[in-house]
């Protein structure tokens, strides 16, 4: 299923081998067909906001939030290749944060090649910025990420106290990438820009758009508080913006639908049916003999790190589905350190989440040439840095913040 993911021959989509290998794990008897509804059941909501935040990204950018943010980008820059990589940071940071790791991944970086074509500067940081961003720093709230919300039902927290204990932990993980692609991109970053035309009157901020993220936010924690699923605060953001481009005529029902993605959403049931039979038959306990077990700072850091591997090997999204059921009794220290393993982890390989796996196919889309070398040099660097940090970060918060 995974190499299918990564391959798409003939450009079909993941669903299309993920449903029948579905089916042949019930068929043939690996898992029940009760497991397996029970697994459905388990996955809905999460897979139900999954689709309503990509149908509100994908009107945020109808809107007009990314020219918006291209425009500022470009201006704040100036033609200089380190205000602009602060600049992407920034923005890639709180839209992965907000809007979750597809809106950066799919509509921030063609954004970013525009703005750096615009202001004539070495594209590359900027663009594999995006990659990292939009899985580092989706650390920070329950709807930042498919894995966080997953997590987020494991560990018992409220969507509020979720965000205080991974508030340093992103943040720490977002300067230790930062401070590497300072490094790691020297050359590109002190290479001279030429002299760009003035762009001219940048556009204006789609207030409606904002207003309407900031109201679901919003939603968010009130529902929370009030033991509601964080699904329905999401579907109701993407319909006010989904149906104000119905009635001006910016959309119709098959865009609303094709924004969420029914293929890949049957993809992801999919997919956690297939990691649910794997760990009925044996995966399970093969991994209970090498988690370590506590929450202190040493078991901390091994949990991460094994979330990291395992994320790489299968990718992130089985590894969460894996690893939570069996860090979750030890308490929400430990789940939080799944979750810095396999939202840092991937930045080491393509195959280690979905997004790296659709960053690529939208960087070769741009005709820019990625290199394996380089990209699993630079996650080398990056994710044990970030991961490392952002750890210690995390166990100083459980300390202060407490759960």
């Amino acid at each position: 299923m995974l190499a299918w993911a990564v391959a798409r021959p003939r450009g079909l989509p993941e669903a299309a081998l993920a449903v029948p290998a579905a089916g042949l794990a019930i068929g043939t008897g690996a898992i029940t067909l009760d497991h397996a509804r029970a697994e459905a059941e388990r996955l809905g909501p999460v897979v139900g906001f999954l689709a309503a935040v990509l149908v509100l990204a994908h009107f945020c950018d109808v809107e007009g939030l990314f020219r918006a943010c291209g425009a500022w980008m470009a201006r704040w820059a100036a033609g200089r290749p380190v205000p602009l990589l602060t600049a992407v940071f920034a923005l890639a940071s709180v839209i992965t944060a907000v809007l979750s790791l597809d809106a950066t991944v799919v509509l921030l970086t063609p954004v970013v090649f525009a703005t750096a074509a615009r202001t004539g500067v070495r594209p590359k940081p900027h663009v594999y910025a995006c990659t990292h961003l939009s899985n580092t720093a989706s650390l920070l709230l329950p709807v930042s990420n498919l894995t966080n919300l997953l997590a987020f039902m494991a560990s018992g927290l409220t969507f509020s106290r979720f965000a205080v204990l991974m508030a340093l932990p992103w943040l720490a993980a977002i300067g230790a990438e930062y401070v590497v692609f300072r490094r790691f991109f020297v050359r590109d970053l002190s290479a001279a820009a030429p002299v760009v035309p003035d762009p001219g009157e940048a556009p204006g901020l789609p207030l409606f758009a904002l207003v309407t993220v900031g109201c679901t936010l919003a939603g968010f924690v009130v529902a929370s508080a009030a033991g509601i699923e964080p699904v329905w605060a999401a579907l109701a953001g993407a319909l006010v913006l989904a149906g104000r481009a119905l009635l001006r005529g910016k959309a119709t029902p098959l865009t609303v639908v094709r924004a969420a993605a029914p293929a890949f959403l049957a993809f992801v049931l999919a997919l956690g049916i297939v990691v649910r039979a794997v760990v009925d038959n044996g995966l399970e306990d093969a991994l209970g003999h090498v988690l370590p077990g506590g929450s202190g700072l040493p078991a901390l850091l091994g949990i991460a790190a094994l979330a990291a591997v395992l994320a790489n090997l299968i990718n992130n999204l089985p590894a969460v589905l894996v690893l939570l059921p069996l860090t979750a009794p030890a308490g929400p220290g430990a789940v939080l350190a799944v979750l810095l393993g396999v939202n840092i982890g991937p930045n080491l390989t393509y195959a280690g989440s979905l997004a790296t796996l659709l960053w690529r196919r939208i960087v070769h889309q741009h005709e820019h040439g990625v290199d394996l070398k380089e990209f699993t040099r630079l996650g080398l660097v990056a994710v044990p840095s970030a991961l490392g940090v952002a750890v210690v970060a995390l166990w100083g918060a459980l300390r202060v913040v407490g759960v």
